[in-house]
């Protein structure tokens, strides 16, 4: 009951004082009607005071009304006019509002797109500490890994996920910071704690590998499994792999089948190079050469030089359909460029089979896949 008498008494204050015309009170009241502190929440009249204390040139209601003009919420939404009351604050030095011009420039949102001035806005509100201005500032840099890194560690020591993220892969590479795994480890384990699923990966993977920390299965299959459960492709592969050996846990294909399809679906090609595998031999699932042959194609077109191989080989035998030494002379071709010496040593005995117009074309495919793939 006291605080909701001091929240009431603080508002009469502020309107008293707003209603003589002082910006700042006409600022916090308009947060007060926003919040419904100490007076009924009344998003108009916060609104109107926000706009009141703007036209005298307050910078953080300046900013407020960008951020309603840019995401339309209570006026009708107009970038233009976001842009420039986000000019008008960030003219006066106000960190946030020169963020958020540095990413309206960016976009080409409420103005020409512009990486200069993109870089110039970020740089100001980054100088003044605004951690996000930083992390942009970052990724801008990431062309010199020194002036990247130096950013991504400002950002990350106020708790910015993604910079923690990236600081320990800059400490994990040496990319402009001097390499240091366990400082690496402590950036990503921030990063972890925080939800960032690339930074769980980072932290199973230390933990297993010992990397920048003492080696601990336990803590590694934590990570792992809380990293796969949120739906991170790459820990999904892994604990199916675990799953599908026994490794730390009760062996299963029937869960790394699962597992696998999950990170199949998003693309993940050990994945699905994995199911190709149970499918060809019927582990965990009935023999399905054809659900196989899928599998192994989708692993193929992604560069999987063994799936390539196999498919070879499926072509070759006629296992999903009728044969084609054409196109598998093109997936031997393909992955015997990629080193795979099983293909290449296909390669040649599926020439004694082959007329030489079928091995000009296959050649011919294999170099239009190649060029394909390389500019994807």
């Amino acid at each position: 009951m006291k605080a909701v008498k001091a929240a009431r008494t603080v508002a009469e204050s502020l309107r008293l004082l707003a209603e003589k015309g002082d910006a700042q009170a006409q600022y916090r009241l308009g947060l007060l009607y926003a919040s419904g502190q100490g007076i009924p929440q009344n998003p108009r009249q916060a609104l109107d005071w926000y706009r009141s204390a703007a036209d005298q040139g307050f910078a953080p209601a300046q900013c407020v009304l960008g951020n309603k003009y840019a995401s339309g919420q209570g006026v009708k939404q107009n970038l233009k006019t976001a842009f420039s009351w986000y000019l008008k604050a960030a003219e006066q030095g106000y960190a946030r509002a020169q963020y958020h011009l540095g990413a309206m420039y960016e976009a080409g949102e409420g103005t020409e797109r512009n990486a200069m001035d993109a870089e110039y806005w970020y740089f100001q509100a980054a100088e003044q500490g605004d951690a996000e201005a930083q992390l942009k500032l970052a990724r801008i840099y990431e062309g010199n890994q020194y002036m990247a890194a130096t950013w991504y560690l400002k950002a990350a020591e106020q708790g910015i996920a993604e910079a923690q993220f990236m600081l320990g892969s800059k400490y994990a590479t040496g990319q402009g910071l001097r390499k240091d795994l366990a400082k690496a480890f402590e950036a990503y384990l921030k990063a972890a704690r925080q939800g960032d699923l690339r930074a769980q990966w980072q932290v199973a993977l230390a933990y297993e590998d010992g990397l920048g920390v003492d080696d601990n299965e336990i803590e590694a299959l934590e990570w792992l499994t809380k990293a796969a459960k949120a739906g991170f492709a790459p820990a999904q592969a892994a604990l199916g792999l675990r799953y599908a050996n026994g490794h730390g846990v009760s062996q299963s294909y029937s869960k790394a089948i699962f597992l696998w399809k999950q990170a199949a679906k998003k693309g993940d090609a050990e994945s699905q190079h994995n199911l190709g595998y149970l499918f060809n031999n019927g582990l965990g699932v009935a023999k399905d050469v054809r659900q196989a042959e899928g599998w192994y194609r989708q692993a193929a077109e992604q560069g999987v030089a063994e799936a390539q191989c196999i498919l070879g080989l499926m072509c070759a035998r006629g296992d999903a359909g009728e044969i084609d030494y054409i196109e598998a002379y093109m997936w031997f071709s393909i992955s015997a460029a990629a080193g795979n010496l099983a293909s290449a040593a296909n390669l040649n005995y599926a020439e004694t089979l082959m007329t030489p117009d079928q091995i000009s074309e296959a050649k011919r495919r294999a170099i239009e896949w190649t060029e394909a793939f390389k500019s994807r």
